[in-house]
């Protein structure tokens, strides 16, 4: 009898593009699928999440600011990575790396001089210097000096994880912007940017009700949507161009927000709210609808995943889906995307590509990320 491998640990870190906080995750990714064995979510303190939210635009000691925002990110990484080993009683030697995405605050690639940038604050060196594990960071940057857009990097691992053979699968992660994998019968794979996801819908029930999400979106549910302002968000070009495209919140802003709304004079903000959810049901469901026929599954993570009225508008709008969480699949939601940078980061440790071409539009597959060893 063979026994099983060694089990091979890596964390993954994410914070996403809604500020909510950091997601760790424990995986084993000694076998042909992600294992994951524990899973440690952080709320970021009101005053790093006004920061980081504040440095997406730009304002007064910008360079200043930023490194001390990135020094506070890894911090609130390093906290993450302690509290998540304690809770499995597992010594940080027994991990091999730390992949830690970084907090996306522009993200402009071909943009200016035809490279254009994303930038990711975090201080890996730092967080390797805090945790004694080897780091593995800033995995965007070489897909976009590639030609691509850096993003989505996340459809490589859904394959991994979700792929199955002569099986299709959707895969839709709604976190604070979405994006739509593609995994068809046959082993393809495609994935790009929807649109908004959480981020508008955040940023108007913390301005409106001060909490920081619509909770099950009963906020949205209780109101009505606005059709011309509805037409209105949802004629954003950028909705209707083809991929390979990613966005952020470079574009879906606040004041992207507000110029549209002043065209409208005084609504109910509930209204909005209501209008706001369906954009992000609407532009998914359209982006989902060219590729219905790959699957009969639409399979949602992110935190979108669990606002219910989010999803029954999902279901409403493809009828021909069924609309169920990562869960169904083996993954619950918020483990997905800190799972894929651990996937990641051993991809990097190993030589082997961490994008698709497909997906972001490179010239070719590369090795990303930088490793600061521990």
């Amino acid at each position: 009898m063979t026994s099983a491998p060694a089990p091979e640990l890596y964390i993954g870190l994410m914070s996403g593009t809604s500020l909510d906080g950091v997601d760790a995750v424990l995986a084993d990714l000694s076998g042909p699928r992600c294992v994951v064995l524990g899973h440690h979510a952080a709320p970021f303190d009101a005053a790093t999440r006004a920061e980081l939210l504040a440095l997406n635009t730009p304002g007064t000691n910008e360079l200043h600011r930023a490194a001390l925002a990135a020094n506070a990110l890894a911090r609130s990484y390093a906290h993450a990575v302690h509290a998540l080993l304690a809770q499995h009683g597992r010594p940080a030697t027994t991990v091999r790396a730390v992949g830690a995405h970084g907090q996306t605050v522009r993200h402009r690639p071909g943009e200016f001089d035809g490279t254009g940038y994303t930038l990711q604050l975090g201080n890996p060196a730092l967080l390797a210097e805090l945790t004694g594990i080897t780091v593995v960071a800033d995995f965007r940057s070489r897909d976009v000096a590639a030609g691509g857009q850096g993003a989505p990097l996340v459809p490589a691992f859904h394959q991994h994880m979700f792929g199955q053979p002569d099986q299709g699968l959707l895969v839709l992660n709604i976190g604070g912007i979405a994006n739509l994998s593609v995994l068809d019968a046959k082993g393809g794979v495609l994935g790009f940017d929807c649109g908004p996801g959480n981020a508008l819908m955040d940023h108007w029930c913390q301005q409106h009700t001060g909490q920081p999400f619509d909770r099950d979106g009963a906020w949205a549910a209780c109101g009505q949507v606005l059709p011309d302002l509805l037409a209105s968000l949802l004629g954003e070009p950028f909705l209707q161009q083809p991929p390979p495209k990613s966005t952020g919140r470079d574009l879906f802003n606040p004041q992207w927000l507000q110029e549209r709304l002043q065209r409208f004079g005084p609504v109910p903000p509930e209204d909005v709210q209501a209008t706001l959810t369906e954009l992000t049901a609407s532009a998914c469901a359209a982006s989902v609808s060219s590729y219905q026929k790959q699957s009969r599954y639409l399979a949602v993570c992110g935190g979108g995943a669990y606002n219910r009225h989010l999803m029954a508008r999902l279901q409403a709008l493809l009828p021909g889906l069924q609309v169920e969480t990562t869960e169904a699949h083996g993954l619950p939601p918020l483990q997905v995307e800190a799972a894929a940078f651990a996937w990641l980061a051993r991809q990097t440790l190993y030589g082997l590509p961490g994008n698709l071409p497909n997906a972001t539009g490179a010239r070719g597959a590369r090795v990303l990320g930088g490793i600061y060893p521990a």
